[in-house]
């Protein structure tokens, strides 16, 4: 079996400092220029058209592509029946749109042609904020009756890393966020969490009997121990990610670039930071106790 070693407490430094480069241009660029919203959050054009015989998808897309509506949402129905969902269009532009579909792809009849509202309302936003606000209030009990306290604050912190992490590299870069955004950043949440607690389980199991004062030295030793299997459960999950990415439909690639993005995240603040945040909150505290009882147990 392969062996990893790698000073996890030793050069905590050097692991914050690493997270703090790539969250920070990232929180900057949300509070100056904020995300890029799809039409799922700000609304567009509405096509419905009915082919005469099958047509394929990308072709669409590249007719759309060509006019400047390469970000939009379309899906097919039974081969001839295609929802465009786009930014929004004037008449002049949808007339064009429709003439160059009608010049580059069989016939078809125009079905429906309206003006959509945003799919994500700031209602909907709001239950979503409120929905992680209330896994994380859960998340806090289960892993304190469970762990204890500062176990579970610090996989909240960690939690909230690769939330920034994720959403200020999607800010920084400008890229195009739609309605499978949300439910990425919803399982992000929970495939870090569940890594956080594989290595906070071992840390555990290892505290039983350890006689010294500080937390660090077993804190290193546990998630090494455990840190291959980590790696290659994160592994098999990016093989399947990646497929979905570079051979899924183009409807599904912000959702997969997010949880690309979020499982590599993810993963180094599962072995980086929660166990980090959690063993200086711990020997600090001791610290200050035995300074306070001047180096007595």
């Amino acid at each position: 079996m392969m062996k990893i070693w790698l000073d996890i407490t030793g050069k905590r430094k050097l692991w914050f400092l690493i997270s703090a480069l790539v969250i920070l241009p990232g929180v900057i660029s949300l509070l100056f220029q904020g995300l890029n919203l799809g039409i799922d959050f700000r609304g567009g054009t509405l096509l419905q058209l009915q082919f005469t015989e099958a047509v394929d998808v990308a072709k669409v897309r590249e007719v759309l592509a060509e006019r400047g509506f390469g970000q939009s949402s379309i899906q097919s129905s039974g081969g001839k029946s295609v929802f465009i969902r786009a930014q929004d269009m004037d008449e002049d532009q949808r007339r064009e749109v429709l003439t160059a579909l009608g010049e580059e792809l069989p016939s078809f009849d125009i079905m429906r042609i309206e003006k959509v509202g945003a799919v994500i309302s700031s209602e909907l936003r709001n239950a979503a904020f409120l929905a992680l606000f209330l896994a994380s209030i859960l998340m806090i009990v289960y892993i304190t009756l469970r762990f204890e306290f500062k176990f579970a604050i610090a996989a909240i912190l960690a939690l909230l890393h690769d939330v920034l992490a994720v959403v200020g590299i999607f800010s920084l870069f400008r890229i195009q966020i739609d309605s499978t955004f949300v439910a990425a950043i919803l399982t992000i949440v929970g495939y870090s969490v569940n890594d956080t607690i594989v290595f906070f389980d071992r840390i555990r199991e290892n505290l039983k009997g350890y006689r010294k004062r500080l937390v660090s030295p077993i804190v290193n030793e546990s998630v090494n121990q455990v840190l291959v299997r980590a790696l290659n459960t994160s592994l098999t999950t990016l093989f399947v990610i990646v497929a979905l990415l570079f051979l899924g439909g183009e409807t599904t690639k912000t959702f997969a670039l997010a949880l690309f993005i979020g499982v590599i995240v993810g993963t180094y603040s599962s072995i980086f930071i929660a166990n980090n945040i959690w063993a200086y909150w711990r020997d600090r505290d001791e610290v200050k106790r035995l300074a306070l009882h001047g180096g007595s147990r």
